[in-house]
């Protein structure tokens, strides 16, 4: 590795760390905005203004906000996530479970989802032009225009309600059987799976095209090579940086798509429990489920930029 290729590398990770503070102080602004006051949720209306003033205190929401996100970046640095509010347990011990849930569904999803959309969107880009790639532009661009909640929603009615051939919520817990496991994972997963292979399908292709019409890919066809060969061995590794791209950009709907699906089908994940943590004006949990999702997505992005700095011929050179 040369020193251009460690420079722009070192870059993009202090890029990372520099938007990570940015949004910590974004989440902390956004979650302080909530309405509601989670004080008077845990006592209840029927709480004296002394018992509110006192919990307050107990929890340090007496203090000014600055110095209440100066603590809480200062725990986010050290692994210190606080106390929940509402459970009265650490914040780190709640989303331990969660977050192994939640990591296996999007890993079981990219698992189909990635080498599936790989493969129509290079085969698309193989036979440009022909019916089957006119029928997969055609899908992609249907699929992108319905929402997760719509694709959920249809899945639920049409395999649970009507076909009743998988249930209608997802659980992770311990399973007897491989079938067991599929059937649990079958509908979070199609969903999630359309969330993000439309978009990877229709990026995969363009780039792949992009390069078949560079001149040395163009020479290589003249020069008697095979459809098949000129994308595989031609095309496909040099468009390997903007197909890492596409991959990582499409994974990161999948952080989105997950927050849906784990609502709808009640899957015991780290957006579920955000999302009732909202409910509950659970701050601290709030903040570090956001922060754990805007980490991924950051770290999502900036792989695929390593990925396409190496995999530069100009740069390694």
């Amino acid at each position: 590795m040369n020193l251009l290729i460690a420079r722009m590398i070192l870059q993009r990770m202090g890029i990372v760390l520099l938007t990570l503070l940015i949004v910590s102080f974004a989440v902390f602004a956004v979650t302080e905005l909530l309405p509601g006051d989670v004080v008077e949720i845990l006592l209840g209306q029927s709480a004296t203004p002394e018992a509110v003033a006192g919990l307050r205190a107990a929890m340090h929401l007496d203090e000014p906000a600055v110095i209440r996100f100066v603590k809480w970046l200062g725990g986010l640095a050290t692994g210190d996530l606080g106390i929940s509010y509402v459970n009265k347990l650490g914040v780190a011990e709640l989303i331990e479970g969660r977050l192994f849930n939640t990591l296996k569904l999007g890993g079981v999803t990219a698992l189909f989802a990635v080498p599936l959309a790989l493969g129509l969107g290079i085969m698309a880009a193989m036979f440009q032009g022909s019916v089957f790639d006119r029928v997969v532009s055609a899908a992609t661009v249907t699929v992108i225009s319905v929402p997760e909640f719509m694709v959920a929603t249809a899945a639920v009615l049409i395999f649970a309600v009507y076909l009743k051939w998988l249930p209608a919520l997802s659980l992770a817990g311990d399973v007897g059987s491989i079938g067991e496991l599929l059937r649990n994972f079958a509908m979070p997963v199609i969903t999630l799976t359309f969330v993000i292979s439309a978009q990877m399908i229709r990026m995969t292709r363009a780039s792949v095209i992009d390069t078949l019409n560079t001149p040395y890919c163009e020479m290589a066809l003249l020069k008697g090579a095979s459809r098949v060969r000129l994308v595989l061995v031609h095309a496909l590794p040099n468009a390997l940086g903007a197909i890492a791209n596409a991959v990582a950009l499409s994974l990161s709907y999948l952080l989105g798509g997950v927050i849906i699906v784990e609502t709808i089908f009640n899957y015991p994940g780290v957006a579920k429990l955000m999302v009732d943590a909202v409910a509950t004006r659970d701050l601290p949990l709030i903040q570090s489920c956001a922060m754990i999702f805007c980490f991924g997505f950051l770290m999502l992005i900036m792989i695929a930029d390593i990925v396409a700095i190496l995999a530069n011929p100009r740069l390694r050179g």
